[in-house]
């Protein structure tokens, strides 16, 4: 296994890291032996995680952590929070009406509740709020939030979509950690019910909150991203993977969480004892 120590300081990506999630890290350690997760699932990919009780950061293949992609479903984080924090969604359990166009996702061919079309990832539930919410509006919070590349096009129901809105993993983690601590420019209600909607497992031993997302890059190269927290012992860790692939038909579905449960599994997590 090999880890090699730096200077978070020294790698102009992880600047931006810092100033996102306004904490002390000071050092990262590179952990090429999480490379095996994506080499077994024959993908491309990166890996951090973010200690939040010692500002420590855990980065596998750092040049792709700190490069930018389409964000994907992974953007409904942030639809969500505008949406409510203007009030095109009034709370999670509003429904917007199916548009009675039949999709292949099943679950989307129904009138839905913020809170079933976020856990289902619905496409059209998300550009309809993204219309409501208009593309000034939309365009002030993302300079606001300091998103990504903040670049969302002229198609305000698709710019997350179609490669316009760019964002880095090292930036998703930055979101993550100040939307765990209230830390973003929305009402505190705001941020617990988009935090309540990621909640994905909880037992005794942990809890699990996270958000996927998956579309294609400009070179038609598969991506799968995986964001989102574990706490075990009240103790938050913060978390992003990203997958690319070339092939087309991969399940990235599974991929994406089953490369981020291995990797978290052989940190140490699941078991309580974090």
């Amino acid at each position: 296994m090999k880890r090699i120590t730096i200077s978070v300081l020294q790698i102009t990506g992880f600047i931006l890291l810092i100033s996102l999630a306004s904490c002390s890290v000071n050092r990262a350690t590179v952990d090429d032996s999480l490379k095996k997760y994506f080499d077994d699932n024959k993908v491309e990919g990166c890996f951090t995680l973010f200690n939040n009780a010692d500002g420590k950061v855990t980065v596998y293949n750092l040049p792709m952590d700190t490069a930018r992609v389409l964000p994907a479903s992974t953007f409904k984080i942030v639809n969500s929070l505008i949406g409510l924090e203007t009030g095109v969604i009034v709370d999670e359990n509003m429904v917007i009406k199916w548009d009675g166009i039949k999709r292949s996702n099943e679950a989307w061919n129904k009138d839905l509740t913020m809170l079933e079309a976020f856990k289902v990832s619905c496409v059209p539930y998300f550009q309809e709020v993204a219309r409501r919410i208009g593309k000034d509006t939309m365009k002030l919070w993302i300079d606001s939030l300091n998103y990504g590349n903040k670049n969302i096009g002229d198609k305000i129901d698709t710019f997350w979509l179609d490669n316009h809105l760019k964002i880095s993993p090292d930036e998703q983690l930055g979101l993550m950690k100040r939307l765990y601590f209230d830390q973003l420019p929305f009402q505190k209600r705001t941020q617990q019910i988009v935090r309540d909607a990621m909640l994905q497992e909880e037992n005794t031993a942990y809890s699990l909150s996270y958000k996927t997302g998956g579309g294609f890059d400009e070179k038609n190269n598969n991506i799968g991203w995986v964001v989102g927290w574990i706490e075990e012992n009240k103790h938050p860790y913060f978390f992003v993977t990203l997958v690319k692939s070339a092939d087309s038909t991969i399940d990235m579905k599974s991929v994406r969480l089953n490369i981020t449960k291995g990797i978290l599994k052989q940190l140490g997590f699941f078991n309580g004892r974090m």
